[in-house]
């Protein structure tokens, strides 16, 4: 079936401030913050565990005896986030924004082009060279057709963490320090999973039957894509710089560092594909032709590109 692009309701950047917190705390995929503290596991139905002690142990039952101490960790480490939260709410200690939005887009070979005004942005992507489970090398402009298309921007980023942070950090709290900003990495990806689910469903409106639950959303059982800047489709960091024009990101607060990091460190950010065959894939290695390639029309010399690319090389 040929694709069709689905023209945009709305183009153009948007930009949103002070998001109410209470709209994406149930994005929040807790399996990754668990991870974070390097607790792998989902731990089913821990957000329906109460503080009586007969709710804790029917819960604590449905795990093998060996696992139970570590989910008897989690149990705490979650209610502790639960109270962080509901600090968090209460006192507006932190504010989250966005910056995203749809643009004019087309595909030419393995670079993607990007019309903002009278501006054009090119965004080169990578090629797998070792083929994915269906045969095929994957490079992301492959779900942007060559002409009359559309390809999607997003940041969001948690303000306030920081001086959050350094208040436990003074009275020596450490694991209250680690908590607030494992916490609020967590909600700028929530916060990026809310977007992208207005994103598909009004924004753009490629999606707007869509009815998934929150739980089949964090599966990414939707519909497209939204790859982010420095995760295995989408690896080299610095393309963060080629975005800028396009999202602006002093506007919302998010500040760019020289190795593009953003700041606050609770941000996030990456490209929306909306072609019902995108998937998310790795690209690994490459070979020296195509990083040549890549480093000609990045627009840089190889000796620079090199640094941003030493895992892929």
């Amino acid at each position: 079936m040929k694709y069709i692009p689905a023209k945009p309701n709305t183009l153009g950047l948007i930009q949103l401030t002070d998001i109410d917190l209470r709209e994406i705390v149930p994005y929040i995929d807790w399996v990754f913050f668990f991870m974070a503290w390097r607790m792998p596991g989902r731990f089913e139905g821990i957000e329906t565990v109460h503080d009586c002690l007969s709710c804790k142990m029917s819960w604590l039952k449905q795990f093998p005896e060996a696992d139970r101490p570590k989910a008897e960790e989690a149990l705490k480490l979650f209610k502790d986030a639960q109270e962080m939260l509901r600090e968090m709410l209460d006192e507006k200690i932190v504010s989250v924004n966005a910056s995203f939005g749809v643009f004019d887009a087309y595909a030419d070979g393995d670079d993607i082009l990007v019309k903002n005004g009278d501006q054009t942005i090119t965004i080169p992507t990578l090629r797998q060279q070792h083929e994915a489970t269906d045969g095929f090398c994957y490079a992301l402009a492959d779900f942007i057709a060559p002409e009359n298309d559309y390809l999607g921007v997003f940041a969001t980023t948690v303000q306030g963490v920081e001086a959050y942070a350094e208040t436990f950090e003074k009275e020596d709290d450490v694991y209250r320090s680690i908590l607030a900003k494992t916490l609020s990495d967590r909600i700028a990806e929530a916060a990026a999973e809310w977007i992208h689910t207005e994103v598909r469903q009004k924004y753009w409106g490629y999606a707007a039957d869509e009815n998934l639950t929150i739980k089949e959303m964090l599966k990414t059982q939707y519909s497209g894509i939204r790859p982010a800047v420095g995760y295995p489709s989408l690896p080299d960091q610095s393309i963060i710089f080629v975005l800028e024009p396009l999202l602006r990101f002093s506007e919302v607060g998010i500040q760019l560092t020289e190795n593009g990091a953003m700041f606050p460190n609770a941000s996030v950010c990456g490209l929306y594909f909306a072609h019902p065959k995108s998937k998310y894939f790795m690209v690994g290695k490459i070979d020296e032709n195509q990083f040549l390639d890549y480093a000609r029309r990045c627009g840089k010399s190889p000796d620079v590109l090199r640094k941003w690319m030493a895992h892929n090389l």
